[in-house]
């Protein structure tokens, strides 16, 4: 891999995309990394919902606001947990489950604060639409999916290799920052395996009428910030135009 020497002194690596990789492999059911990433997710969705949950009840069952974490403190604890576990593990998903028996430990270890404190289920907070809260749900994982695109992204590490960055801070204080916008009209939900594992466990009503609003709206956003890093940030859309005009069989 070829080195550009910028005029600070610097040396700035050039950077090749891979080939892309198959979205399915059969071959990886072979592999012991494969089954390894599998129970680093479960082990890691079942502690940041134990966790994030846990702490959503504590500050529930609080009769004075000035006790305990507050809203401040439950947006951090989703955020710090992410901090965290992105920094111990990533991989591949079995988070649904791993979120399912995260709750269930919650709600085995305090079963009369969960199930009369609403179980840390996401759902749509009274004062506010189903329209608002879809909303909220896209704008916030799009900023969420946004920041680990920009802060994973082997080209632009390439790049600015000069600027070291801890990626799992980012996407960290990213959490935080959309708990903060979302937690007074949805719950915050941006993953849906959260909200999964909190609706199967509390079992409500309410908490099953509203529970497609954080799975289409995490997908919208993720999709969109997928495209607007890949299309825009990367410039794919205009690699592939120009591509395009320079062949001369179009």
């Amino acid at each position: 891999m070829s080195k550009e020497v910028t005029e600070e002194g610097q040396s700035r690596k050039d950077y090749v995309d891979p080939p892309p990789a198959q979205l399915v492999d059969i071959n990886e059911l072979k592999l012991w990394s494969f089954y390894r990433a599998l129970i680093a997710e479960f082990i890691a969705t079942l502690l940041f919902l134990y966790v994030t949950i846990a702490t959503v009840i504590g500050h529930k069952k609080q009769h004075d606001a000035c006790n305990g974490v507050g809203l401040l403190g439950i947006a951090w604890s989703f955020g710090g947990m992410i901090f965290i576990l992105v920094y111990c593990t990533a991989g591949i998903s079995a988070q649904c489950l791993g979120a399912i028996c995260g709750v269930g430990l919650v709600k085995a270890f305090m079963n009369h604060e969960y199930t009369t404190l609403g179980g840390g289920a996401n759902t749509v907070a009274t004062g506010y639409n189903k329209g608002t809260a879809l909303g909220a749900e896209i704008i916030g994982t799009f900023m969420l999916v946004y920041t680990v695109f920009s802060a994973t992204d082997p080209k632009r590490n390439a790049r600015d290799s000069h600027v070291p960055v801890l990626a799992p801070l980012p996407i960290g204080f990213a959490v935080f920052m959309v708990h903060l916008a979302t937690i007074p009209i949805t719950g915050t939900g941006i993953n849906p395996a959260r909200s999964f594992g909190a609706a199967v466990i509390y079992n409500n009503g309410k908490a099953w009428d509203d529970h497609w609003i954080f799975w289409v709206g995490p997908f919208v956003g993720a999709v969109a910030a997928a495209a607007y890093h890949q299309y825009i940030l990367r410039a794919a859309a205009i690699k592939a135009l120009g591509s395009f005009r320079s062949n001369p069989t179009n």
